[in-house]
């Protein structure tokens, strides 16, 4: 059995039980519970402190965790990350009042900045060569200038909301994180194929959150632009109509060049567009 961790609350904790869920693993979960057991796939969920999950994976507590990059870099433990899963995305930014004069990162020489990621924050510094006084607070960073704590700070950034509402602007981007998958570096062989498997099943659902199945009808005259424009995962299938001189082209588009192509296959008398998700894509 693999034992998982996972942030116990959260919006990537949220985000990792509907990955699991979509992976086709089953598992009750509860508030109350810190630990949970699949019933369809040897794996238990362990829900811990975010910060605490690369030490437990680190020291074979955890033989797997998903946890943000900001996170793991922090710890000093980046060697353990096995595959990023592109979603809970942020950045850690620094911020300084609103009214305040900022032209470059030469501002805050000499400044006393707030910030829960004095690692990341330090080495980001003196590589722009500045030296600046780092004040580690747990929570609550946004609130270090109004009570004259510091006179920057730099967090994790989403929407960007939480800094507007404290009177901060960002200013310049630290460092860009995501959801990561770890592993602890003494896996068995079994759990090393265990952890194979749920890879695959990871991989699966991320590409088909990335792609669109596209169903169009198209002129026999337009076909060859349309293959140009649809390659498919090898090439698209097309079957021809009852009406002569007609197609069904069926296809997996890009999520991100849906909208462009789907203007382009317009433009080239494609008809009847019908766009489809796809639940699950093994390539």
């Amino acid at each position: 059995m693999l034992r998982l961790a996972i942030q116990k609350s959260g919006r990537l904790s949220e985000d990792s039980l509907t990955l699991i869920r979509e992976c086709g693993i089953n598992f009750i979960s509860s508030t109350y519970k810190l630990k949970t057991e699949a019933t369809n796939f040897p794996l238990e969920i362990l829900f811990l402190r975010d910060d605490d999950i690369p030490g437990y994976v680190q020291d074979g507590v955890a033989d797997l965790g998903i946890v943000g990059q900001n996170v793991l870099v922090e710890a000093g433990l980046p060697q353990l990350e096995v595959e990023a899963l592109g979603f809970s995305k942020c950045r850690l930014s620094l911020a300084v009042p609103r009214a305040d004069a900022y032209a470059s990162i030469a501002a805050l020489q000499g400044k006393n900045i707030a910030t829960s990621y004095p690692n990341i924050l330090g080495r980001y510094l003196a590589e722009n060569g500045v030296q600046s006084n780092l004040h580690t607070i747990s929570g609550s960073v946004e609130i270090a200038p109004s009570i004259g704590l510091a006179e920057a700070i730099c967090d994790i950034v989403s929407s960007g909301s939480t800094l507007l509402g404290n009177g901060l602007r960002e200013v310049e981007t630290v460092f860009r994180s995501e959801a990561v998958l770890i592993a602890q570096p003494n896996l068995t062989a079994e759990q090393s194929e265990l952890l194979e498997q749920l890879q695959f099943r990871m991989q699966a659902v991320r590409r088909a959150k990335r792609s669109k199945y596209i169903v169009l009808n198209a002129p026999v005259s337009a076909l060859e632009e349309v293959r140009r424009l649809l390659p498919g995962i090898k090439s698209p299938t097309i079957t021809p109509l009852a009406e002569a001189g007609w197609v069904s082209v069926q296809s997996v588009v890009q999520e991100d060049d849906f909208w462009h192509i789907t203007s382009q296959l317009k433009a080239v008398g494609a008809e009847g567009i019908l766009v489809l998700p796809i639940e699950k894509m093994i390539a």
